[in-house]
């Protein structure tokens, strides 16, 4: 037997089918509101409700409803009270309901399909700010940016287009909210993974990041694929890749390193540009004691620390930076840099004696002249 095409019926179908509900999902939830409809205006009028307990009879055909009551526990006291004019009550509440449904089904759906994309990329544009936090348009949804999920430093336009890393969705005051980052560290790695194809392919492996955002963040990558470069691969020719993870981040300086299970030279590594360290591990205390030449200490501190804080977050170890006594940096000084200044005494020695040998020859081919213009005058 056919189910008749009426309005109510059409309306239901059609909901339910566009917004991909279930017809027994929505009309259990347009009973639920018409009973608490009745109870509001039951106890408007005096009656007691708390006695009793309600149910409600959709037609889904025509959407006629009734409402039954019986006192609590006594289901077999049941009775019609479905009040004169109620349906006029009923088909406001199932219009409101529905809308609400609506709403919670598409969030719901929302937040379910976001839900799979949580530590991905997501491009979304600034509509607003509340307070220090922005609200984000990400397409069918709003997300936020936290303050604390914002680069310091780093300012935000209205309407203007960035790429976020989609961190997390969590209950908020009003239901869930979809949290975005630009400040974390895998919001850097997944930049990587988008520039580099083979950080995608893992071929190549981020095995380590540690990151001070809007300043400066490093890098500890690996090699998973015989014959590819970890470092090469991240950097680019002549730069371009990282150089276009840089511009993302709004000239955020990049240090690449490459991954070694040697603490030690994992250490010495991540505290480059400075060279020529010397590094002692507590692996008890998990301390790294470096030794670095004078003339290096500043660059493995780095500005306020920066460096060799940044190598502690990358590498696990407490590192103490100290000076190499003067003595021990001159023994390690290359013999190449101790000969140098000698080499430049005898090429200066040979220029001298170069010099010199031109100035008499030059001097003898003046006398040579001078004879013999004198000895052409006494023959004359």
């Amino acid at each position: 037997m056919q189910t008749p095409r009426t309005e109510f019926a059409q309306a239901l179908t059609a909901i339910a089918t566009e917004r991909g509900l279930d017809v027994s999902v929505i009309l259990d939830t347009i009973k639920q509101a018409i009973i608490a409809a009745y109870r509001r205006d039951a106890r408007e009028r005096g009656e007691d409700t708390e006695t009793s307990d309600f149910d409600a009879e959709i037609d889904p055909v025509n959407g006629e409803t009734k409402i039954f009551s019986w006192p609590l526990e006594k289901p077999e006291e049941r009775k019609d009270v479905t009040p004169p004019g109620f349906g006029r009550i009923a088909a406001q509440t199932a219009k409101q309901v529905i809308h609400q449904k609506i709403r919670e089904a598409e969030k719901g759906a929302i937040m379910e399909e976001f839900g799979e994309r949580v530590g991905t990329l997501i491009s979304g544009m600034v509509l607003r700010f509340d307070g220090p936090n922005a609200r984000v348009d990400i397409g069918r949804t709003e997300a936020i940016l936290p303050a604390e999920e914002r680069i310091p430093n780093e300012r935000l336009n209205l309407n203007q287009r960035m790429t976020f890393l989609l961190k997390d969705i969590k209950e908020g005051l009003k239901g869930k909210e979809i949290v975005l980052s630009r400040g974390d560290p895998t919001f850097v790695e997944k930049l990587f993974a988008r520039e580099v194809p083979e950080v995608a392919s893992k071929s190549v492996i981020v095995k380590a990041i540690a990151r001070e955002p809007g300043i400066r963040t490093k890098i500890a990558v690996a090699s998973a694929q015989s014959g590819v470069d970890p470092v090469g691969s991240c950097v680019g020719q002549k730069g371009v890749r990282v150089q276009a993870v840089t511009n993302e981040l709004g000239g955020e300086r990049v240090d690449i390193i490459p991954w070694s299970e040697d603490s030690a030279e994992l250490i010495k590594a991540s505290l480059s540009p400075a060279e020529n360290m010397v590094v002692e591990l507590d692996e008890k205390n998990k301390v790294a004691k470096v030794k670095a030449p004078e003339d290096q200490l500043s660059l493995a501190i780095g500005k306020e620390g920066q460096n060799a804080r940044l190598c502690a977050k990358l590498t696990g170890y407490r590192i103490e930076v100290e000076g190499l006594p003067v003595e021990f940096a001159k023994e390690e000084k290359p013999v190449e840099e101790e000969e140098k200044p000698k080499k430049e005494k005898k090429v200066k020695k040979a220029k001298k004696s170069k010099q010199a040998k031109a100035k008499e020859s030059q001097e003898v081919e003046e006398e040579k002249t001078e004879d013999g213009s004198k000895k052409l005058d006494a023959g004359k």
